[in-house]
């Protein structure tokens, strides 16, 4: 945890390494090789891909699935799948991270994360959301986990080279949506859970749905 805490910036609420990147463990005897540890990028949208293939079900063929089957990496079976990452923030693509190289299109930071102790990066942590797409800021994070210096010249273009053309594919193939957790509902909260009683803390339930956007920033 130390070690985590130390080597990457930001939390929740961002797009930074800090709010975003976790280990993953799995467990799986006669299958999955013990102590096997693995460099592959991925996504929690990758589960559900997995658990269809595991499952025998064949995923609608009509659509593009951001999660791929990690199965046979994991078993050691086949080479690590090269592939990009994104980070979204609301409807809105903050960042792609591609290989060793993560490339920020939006920047914004939350003030607690901004006003930290040796967290400022001049242009990279920003108060207020600040877009990047015509010229993006590009970390190596391989080498800065931190997001610390920001590469410039012949890195950072060879770095946008690699990501850029993702990204393109990515957006090219989006279709308007939705987001469904863009929106609040006070009436669905659990306002008198079970016991609240003993400790004279029921709230009063609204008496109509009120869907709304939910009140953060986007």
């Amino acid at each position: 945890k130390q070690w985590y805490q130390r080597r990457v910036r930001g939390g929740k609420q961002t797009t930074f390494e800090g709010g975003i990147r976790e280990p993953g463990i799995f467990w799986w005897p006669g299958v999955i090789p013990a102590g096997r540890v693995t460099h592959q990028l991925a996504t929690t949208m990758d589960i559900f891909v997995m658990a269809a293939k595991l499952a025998g079900v064949a995923l609608p063929s009509d659509r593009i699935y951001d999660g791929v089957d990690l199965l046979p990496v994991l078993r050691g079976e086949a080479p690590q799948i090269d592939r990009a990452i994104w980070y979204y923030r609301g409807n809105e693509l903050f960042a792609a991270r591609v290989g060793r190289y993560k490339a920020h299109y939006w920047t914004w930071s939350h003030e607690h994360y901004e006003f930290c102790p040796g967290q400022r990066v001049t242009n990279l942590t920003t108060p207020h959301q600040v877009n990047r797409t015509l010229s993006p800021l590009v970390v190596d994070l391989e080498n800065d986990p931190g997001e610390k210096y920001l590469l410039s010249g012949g890195a950072r273009k060879k770095a946008l080279k690699l990501i850029q053309p993702w990204v393109d594919k990515h957006r090219a193939t989006l279709e308007p949506g939705e987001p469904s957790l863009n929106y609040c509902d006070n009436m669905v909260k659990n306002w008198a859970p079970p016991g609240c009683e003993e400790i004279d803390y029921c709230l009063p339930i609204p008496k109509k749905s009120n869907i709304h956007l939910c009140p953060w920033d986007h």
